[in-house]
């Protein structure tokens, strides 16, 4: 069967509506003459249809159409009905087997690595969303056991699902490649829900007496998949990228939360929000309810600007089309990012437009880019361990031992203060 965007599926579309309006003419029956009209309407609408998929180069295959549209996910995923804060799933789940509750093919696992589709409840957001999560191969050789990954989250556009990135950019196939190609290093992919239903666009913020979509995408996602998976805790071994709207997200929750990402990827963003589309049916919101502060706060090209000296912000990287309003925004964007960092990369699709078929060109280049920061990272975060752990080590071996005497000695008045906490075990490395 011809593919959406085939030369032959167009052609035909054009011979049924033909033959219908041939049959239109032809006949002499009223009833013949309404039903053959309201039978070529429907080519005439999927050519136009197909017309709009075709230039924005969205859906290639049937497949990818299907479960978009249905909202069916991704062919051969496996769903896990499973909530963050369910006691005892964070132990279990680092056996994957344990955590799927299925049989999972090794073998196969271990070459093409394994998608799985959760749902998961926000702690801190109280939203539940489906996130998928791409492990690769690596996770499952015997090789990396005891190794804990890096994470990519990937934020789609809108109007879009987070399926998108697998049926229609590939990711998941792109990043197995390049890494057989030792071309990328291997990371876990976290592609979440970031608006929750169709025709609905948060743009990732936390809205006023609304959704906390930042807050579940930053914090609850992350803190959730570092606890049930071989990951990295939120820090400097996660990284976060976005398309279109995504790309937004991903500029703003880079700079609003810099503590729990050490990268970020940029493709054909904005930066500076917009009106949410909120409600059934959808409609305008304003996400900050008028306020002008908040709104500045959650504005990239003015948040960096207003950041103080040495805030930890991820490195970042950008990519666009030869869109003259992409390209100009892309410019701006990085003008000021470096000021804080030299030398952001910059990556433009000669002939590129807004469209799926930039950014199916640029995610190779991202990955490629964005892994090996992420693997430095982590070999960063694992000699810090280490050398804790001997410190802590040598700290208990040199502590003073208590006299070995009959005679009780008097206790110590010395108050012990208890040793500062952190909500990142990787520590906060300022960047550049």
């Amino acid at each position: 069967m011809p593919q959406p965007q085939s030369t032959a599926f167009f052609l035909l579309l054009l011979v049924i509506f033909a033959a219908l309006m041939c049959w239109l003419v032809l006949t002499r029956h009223v009833v013949l003459k309404v039903l053959a009209a309201c039978l070529a309407f429907l080519p005439a609408v999927m050519f136009g249809v197909a017309a709009v998929n075709k230039y924005y180069d969205y859906y290639q295959t049937w497949n990818s159409a299907i479960a978009d549209v249905t909202s069916a996910g991704v062919p051969g995923t496996v769903s896990v009905p499973v909530g963050v804060s369910q006691p005892g799933n964070e132990a279990a789940g680092r056996g994957v087997t344990s955590l799927l509750g299925v049989q999972v093919i090794t073998k196969l696992a271990q070459t093409d690595g394994y998608t799985v589709t959760m749902r998961v409840r926000g702690q801190l957001s109280h939203l539940t969303r489906t996130v998928y999560v791409y492990l690769p191969p690596q996770y499952f050789q015997p090789g990396y056991r005891n190794y804990k990954f890096p994470a990519i989250e990937l934020i789609h556009g809108y109007p879009g699902a987070p399926q998108d990135w697998i049926t229609v950019l590939d990711v998941t196939s792109t990043l197995a490649g390049l890494i057989s190609q030792h071309l990328a290093e291997p990371a876990v992919l976290v592609m979440p829900d970031a608006n929750g239903a169709r025709g609905i666009s948060l743009q990732c913020l936390n809205s006023l007496d609304g959704p906390q979509d930042a807050t579940f995408i930053a914090r609850d996602v992350p803190d959730y998949i570092s606890r049930v998976l071989r990951v990295w805790p939120p820090g400097r071994a996660w990284g976060i990228a976005g398309y279109s709207e995504g790309g937004f997200c991903a500029a703003n929750l880079g700079l609003q939360y810099g503590r729990y990402f050490g990268v970020a990827g940029v493709l054909s963003g904005y930066f500076s929000p917009a009106d949410n589309q909120e409600g059934t049916p959808p409609r305008l919101v304003n996400p900050f309810g008028g306020d002008t502060q908040l709104r500045r706060e959650n504005t990239p090209m003015v948040e960096l600007l207003r950041l103080p000296p040495g805030a930890s912000i991820p490195q970042f990287w950008i990519g666009s089309g030869t869109d003259r309003a992409d390209a100009r925004a892309a410019t701006a964007f990085r003008q000021l990012v470096e000021l804080r960092q030299p030398a952001v990369q910059l990556e433009f699709v000669r002939g590129g437009g807004h469209t799926m078929a930039t950014w199916r060109v640029l995610v190779p280049q991202l990955l490629k880019w964005m892994t090996p920061k992420l693997a430095i990272n982590v070999k960063l975060a694992q000699a810090r361990a280490r050398r804790l752990a001997s410190h802590h080590l040598a700290s208990h071996h040199l502590a003073p031992r208590r006299p070995a005497s009959s005679v009780p000695q008097p206790r110590s008045r010395t108050r012990r203060v208890p040793a500062a906490r952190t909500d990142h075990p990787l520590g906060m490395v300022r960047s550049a």
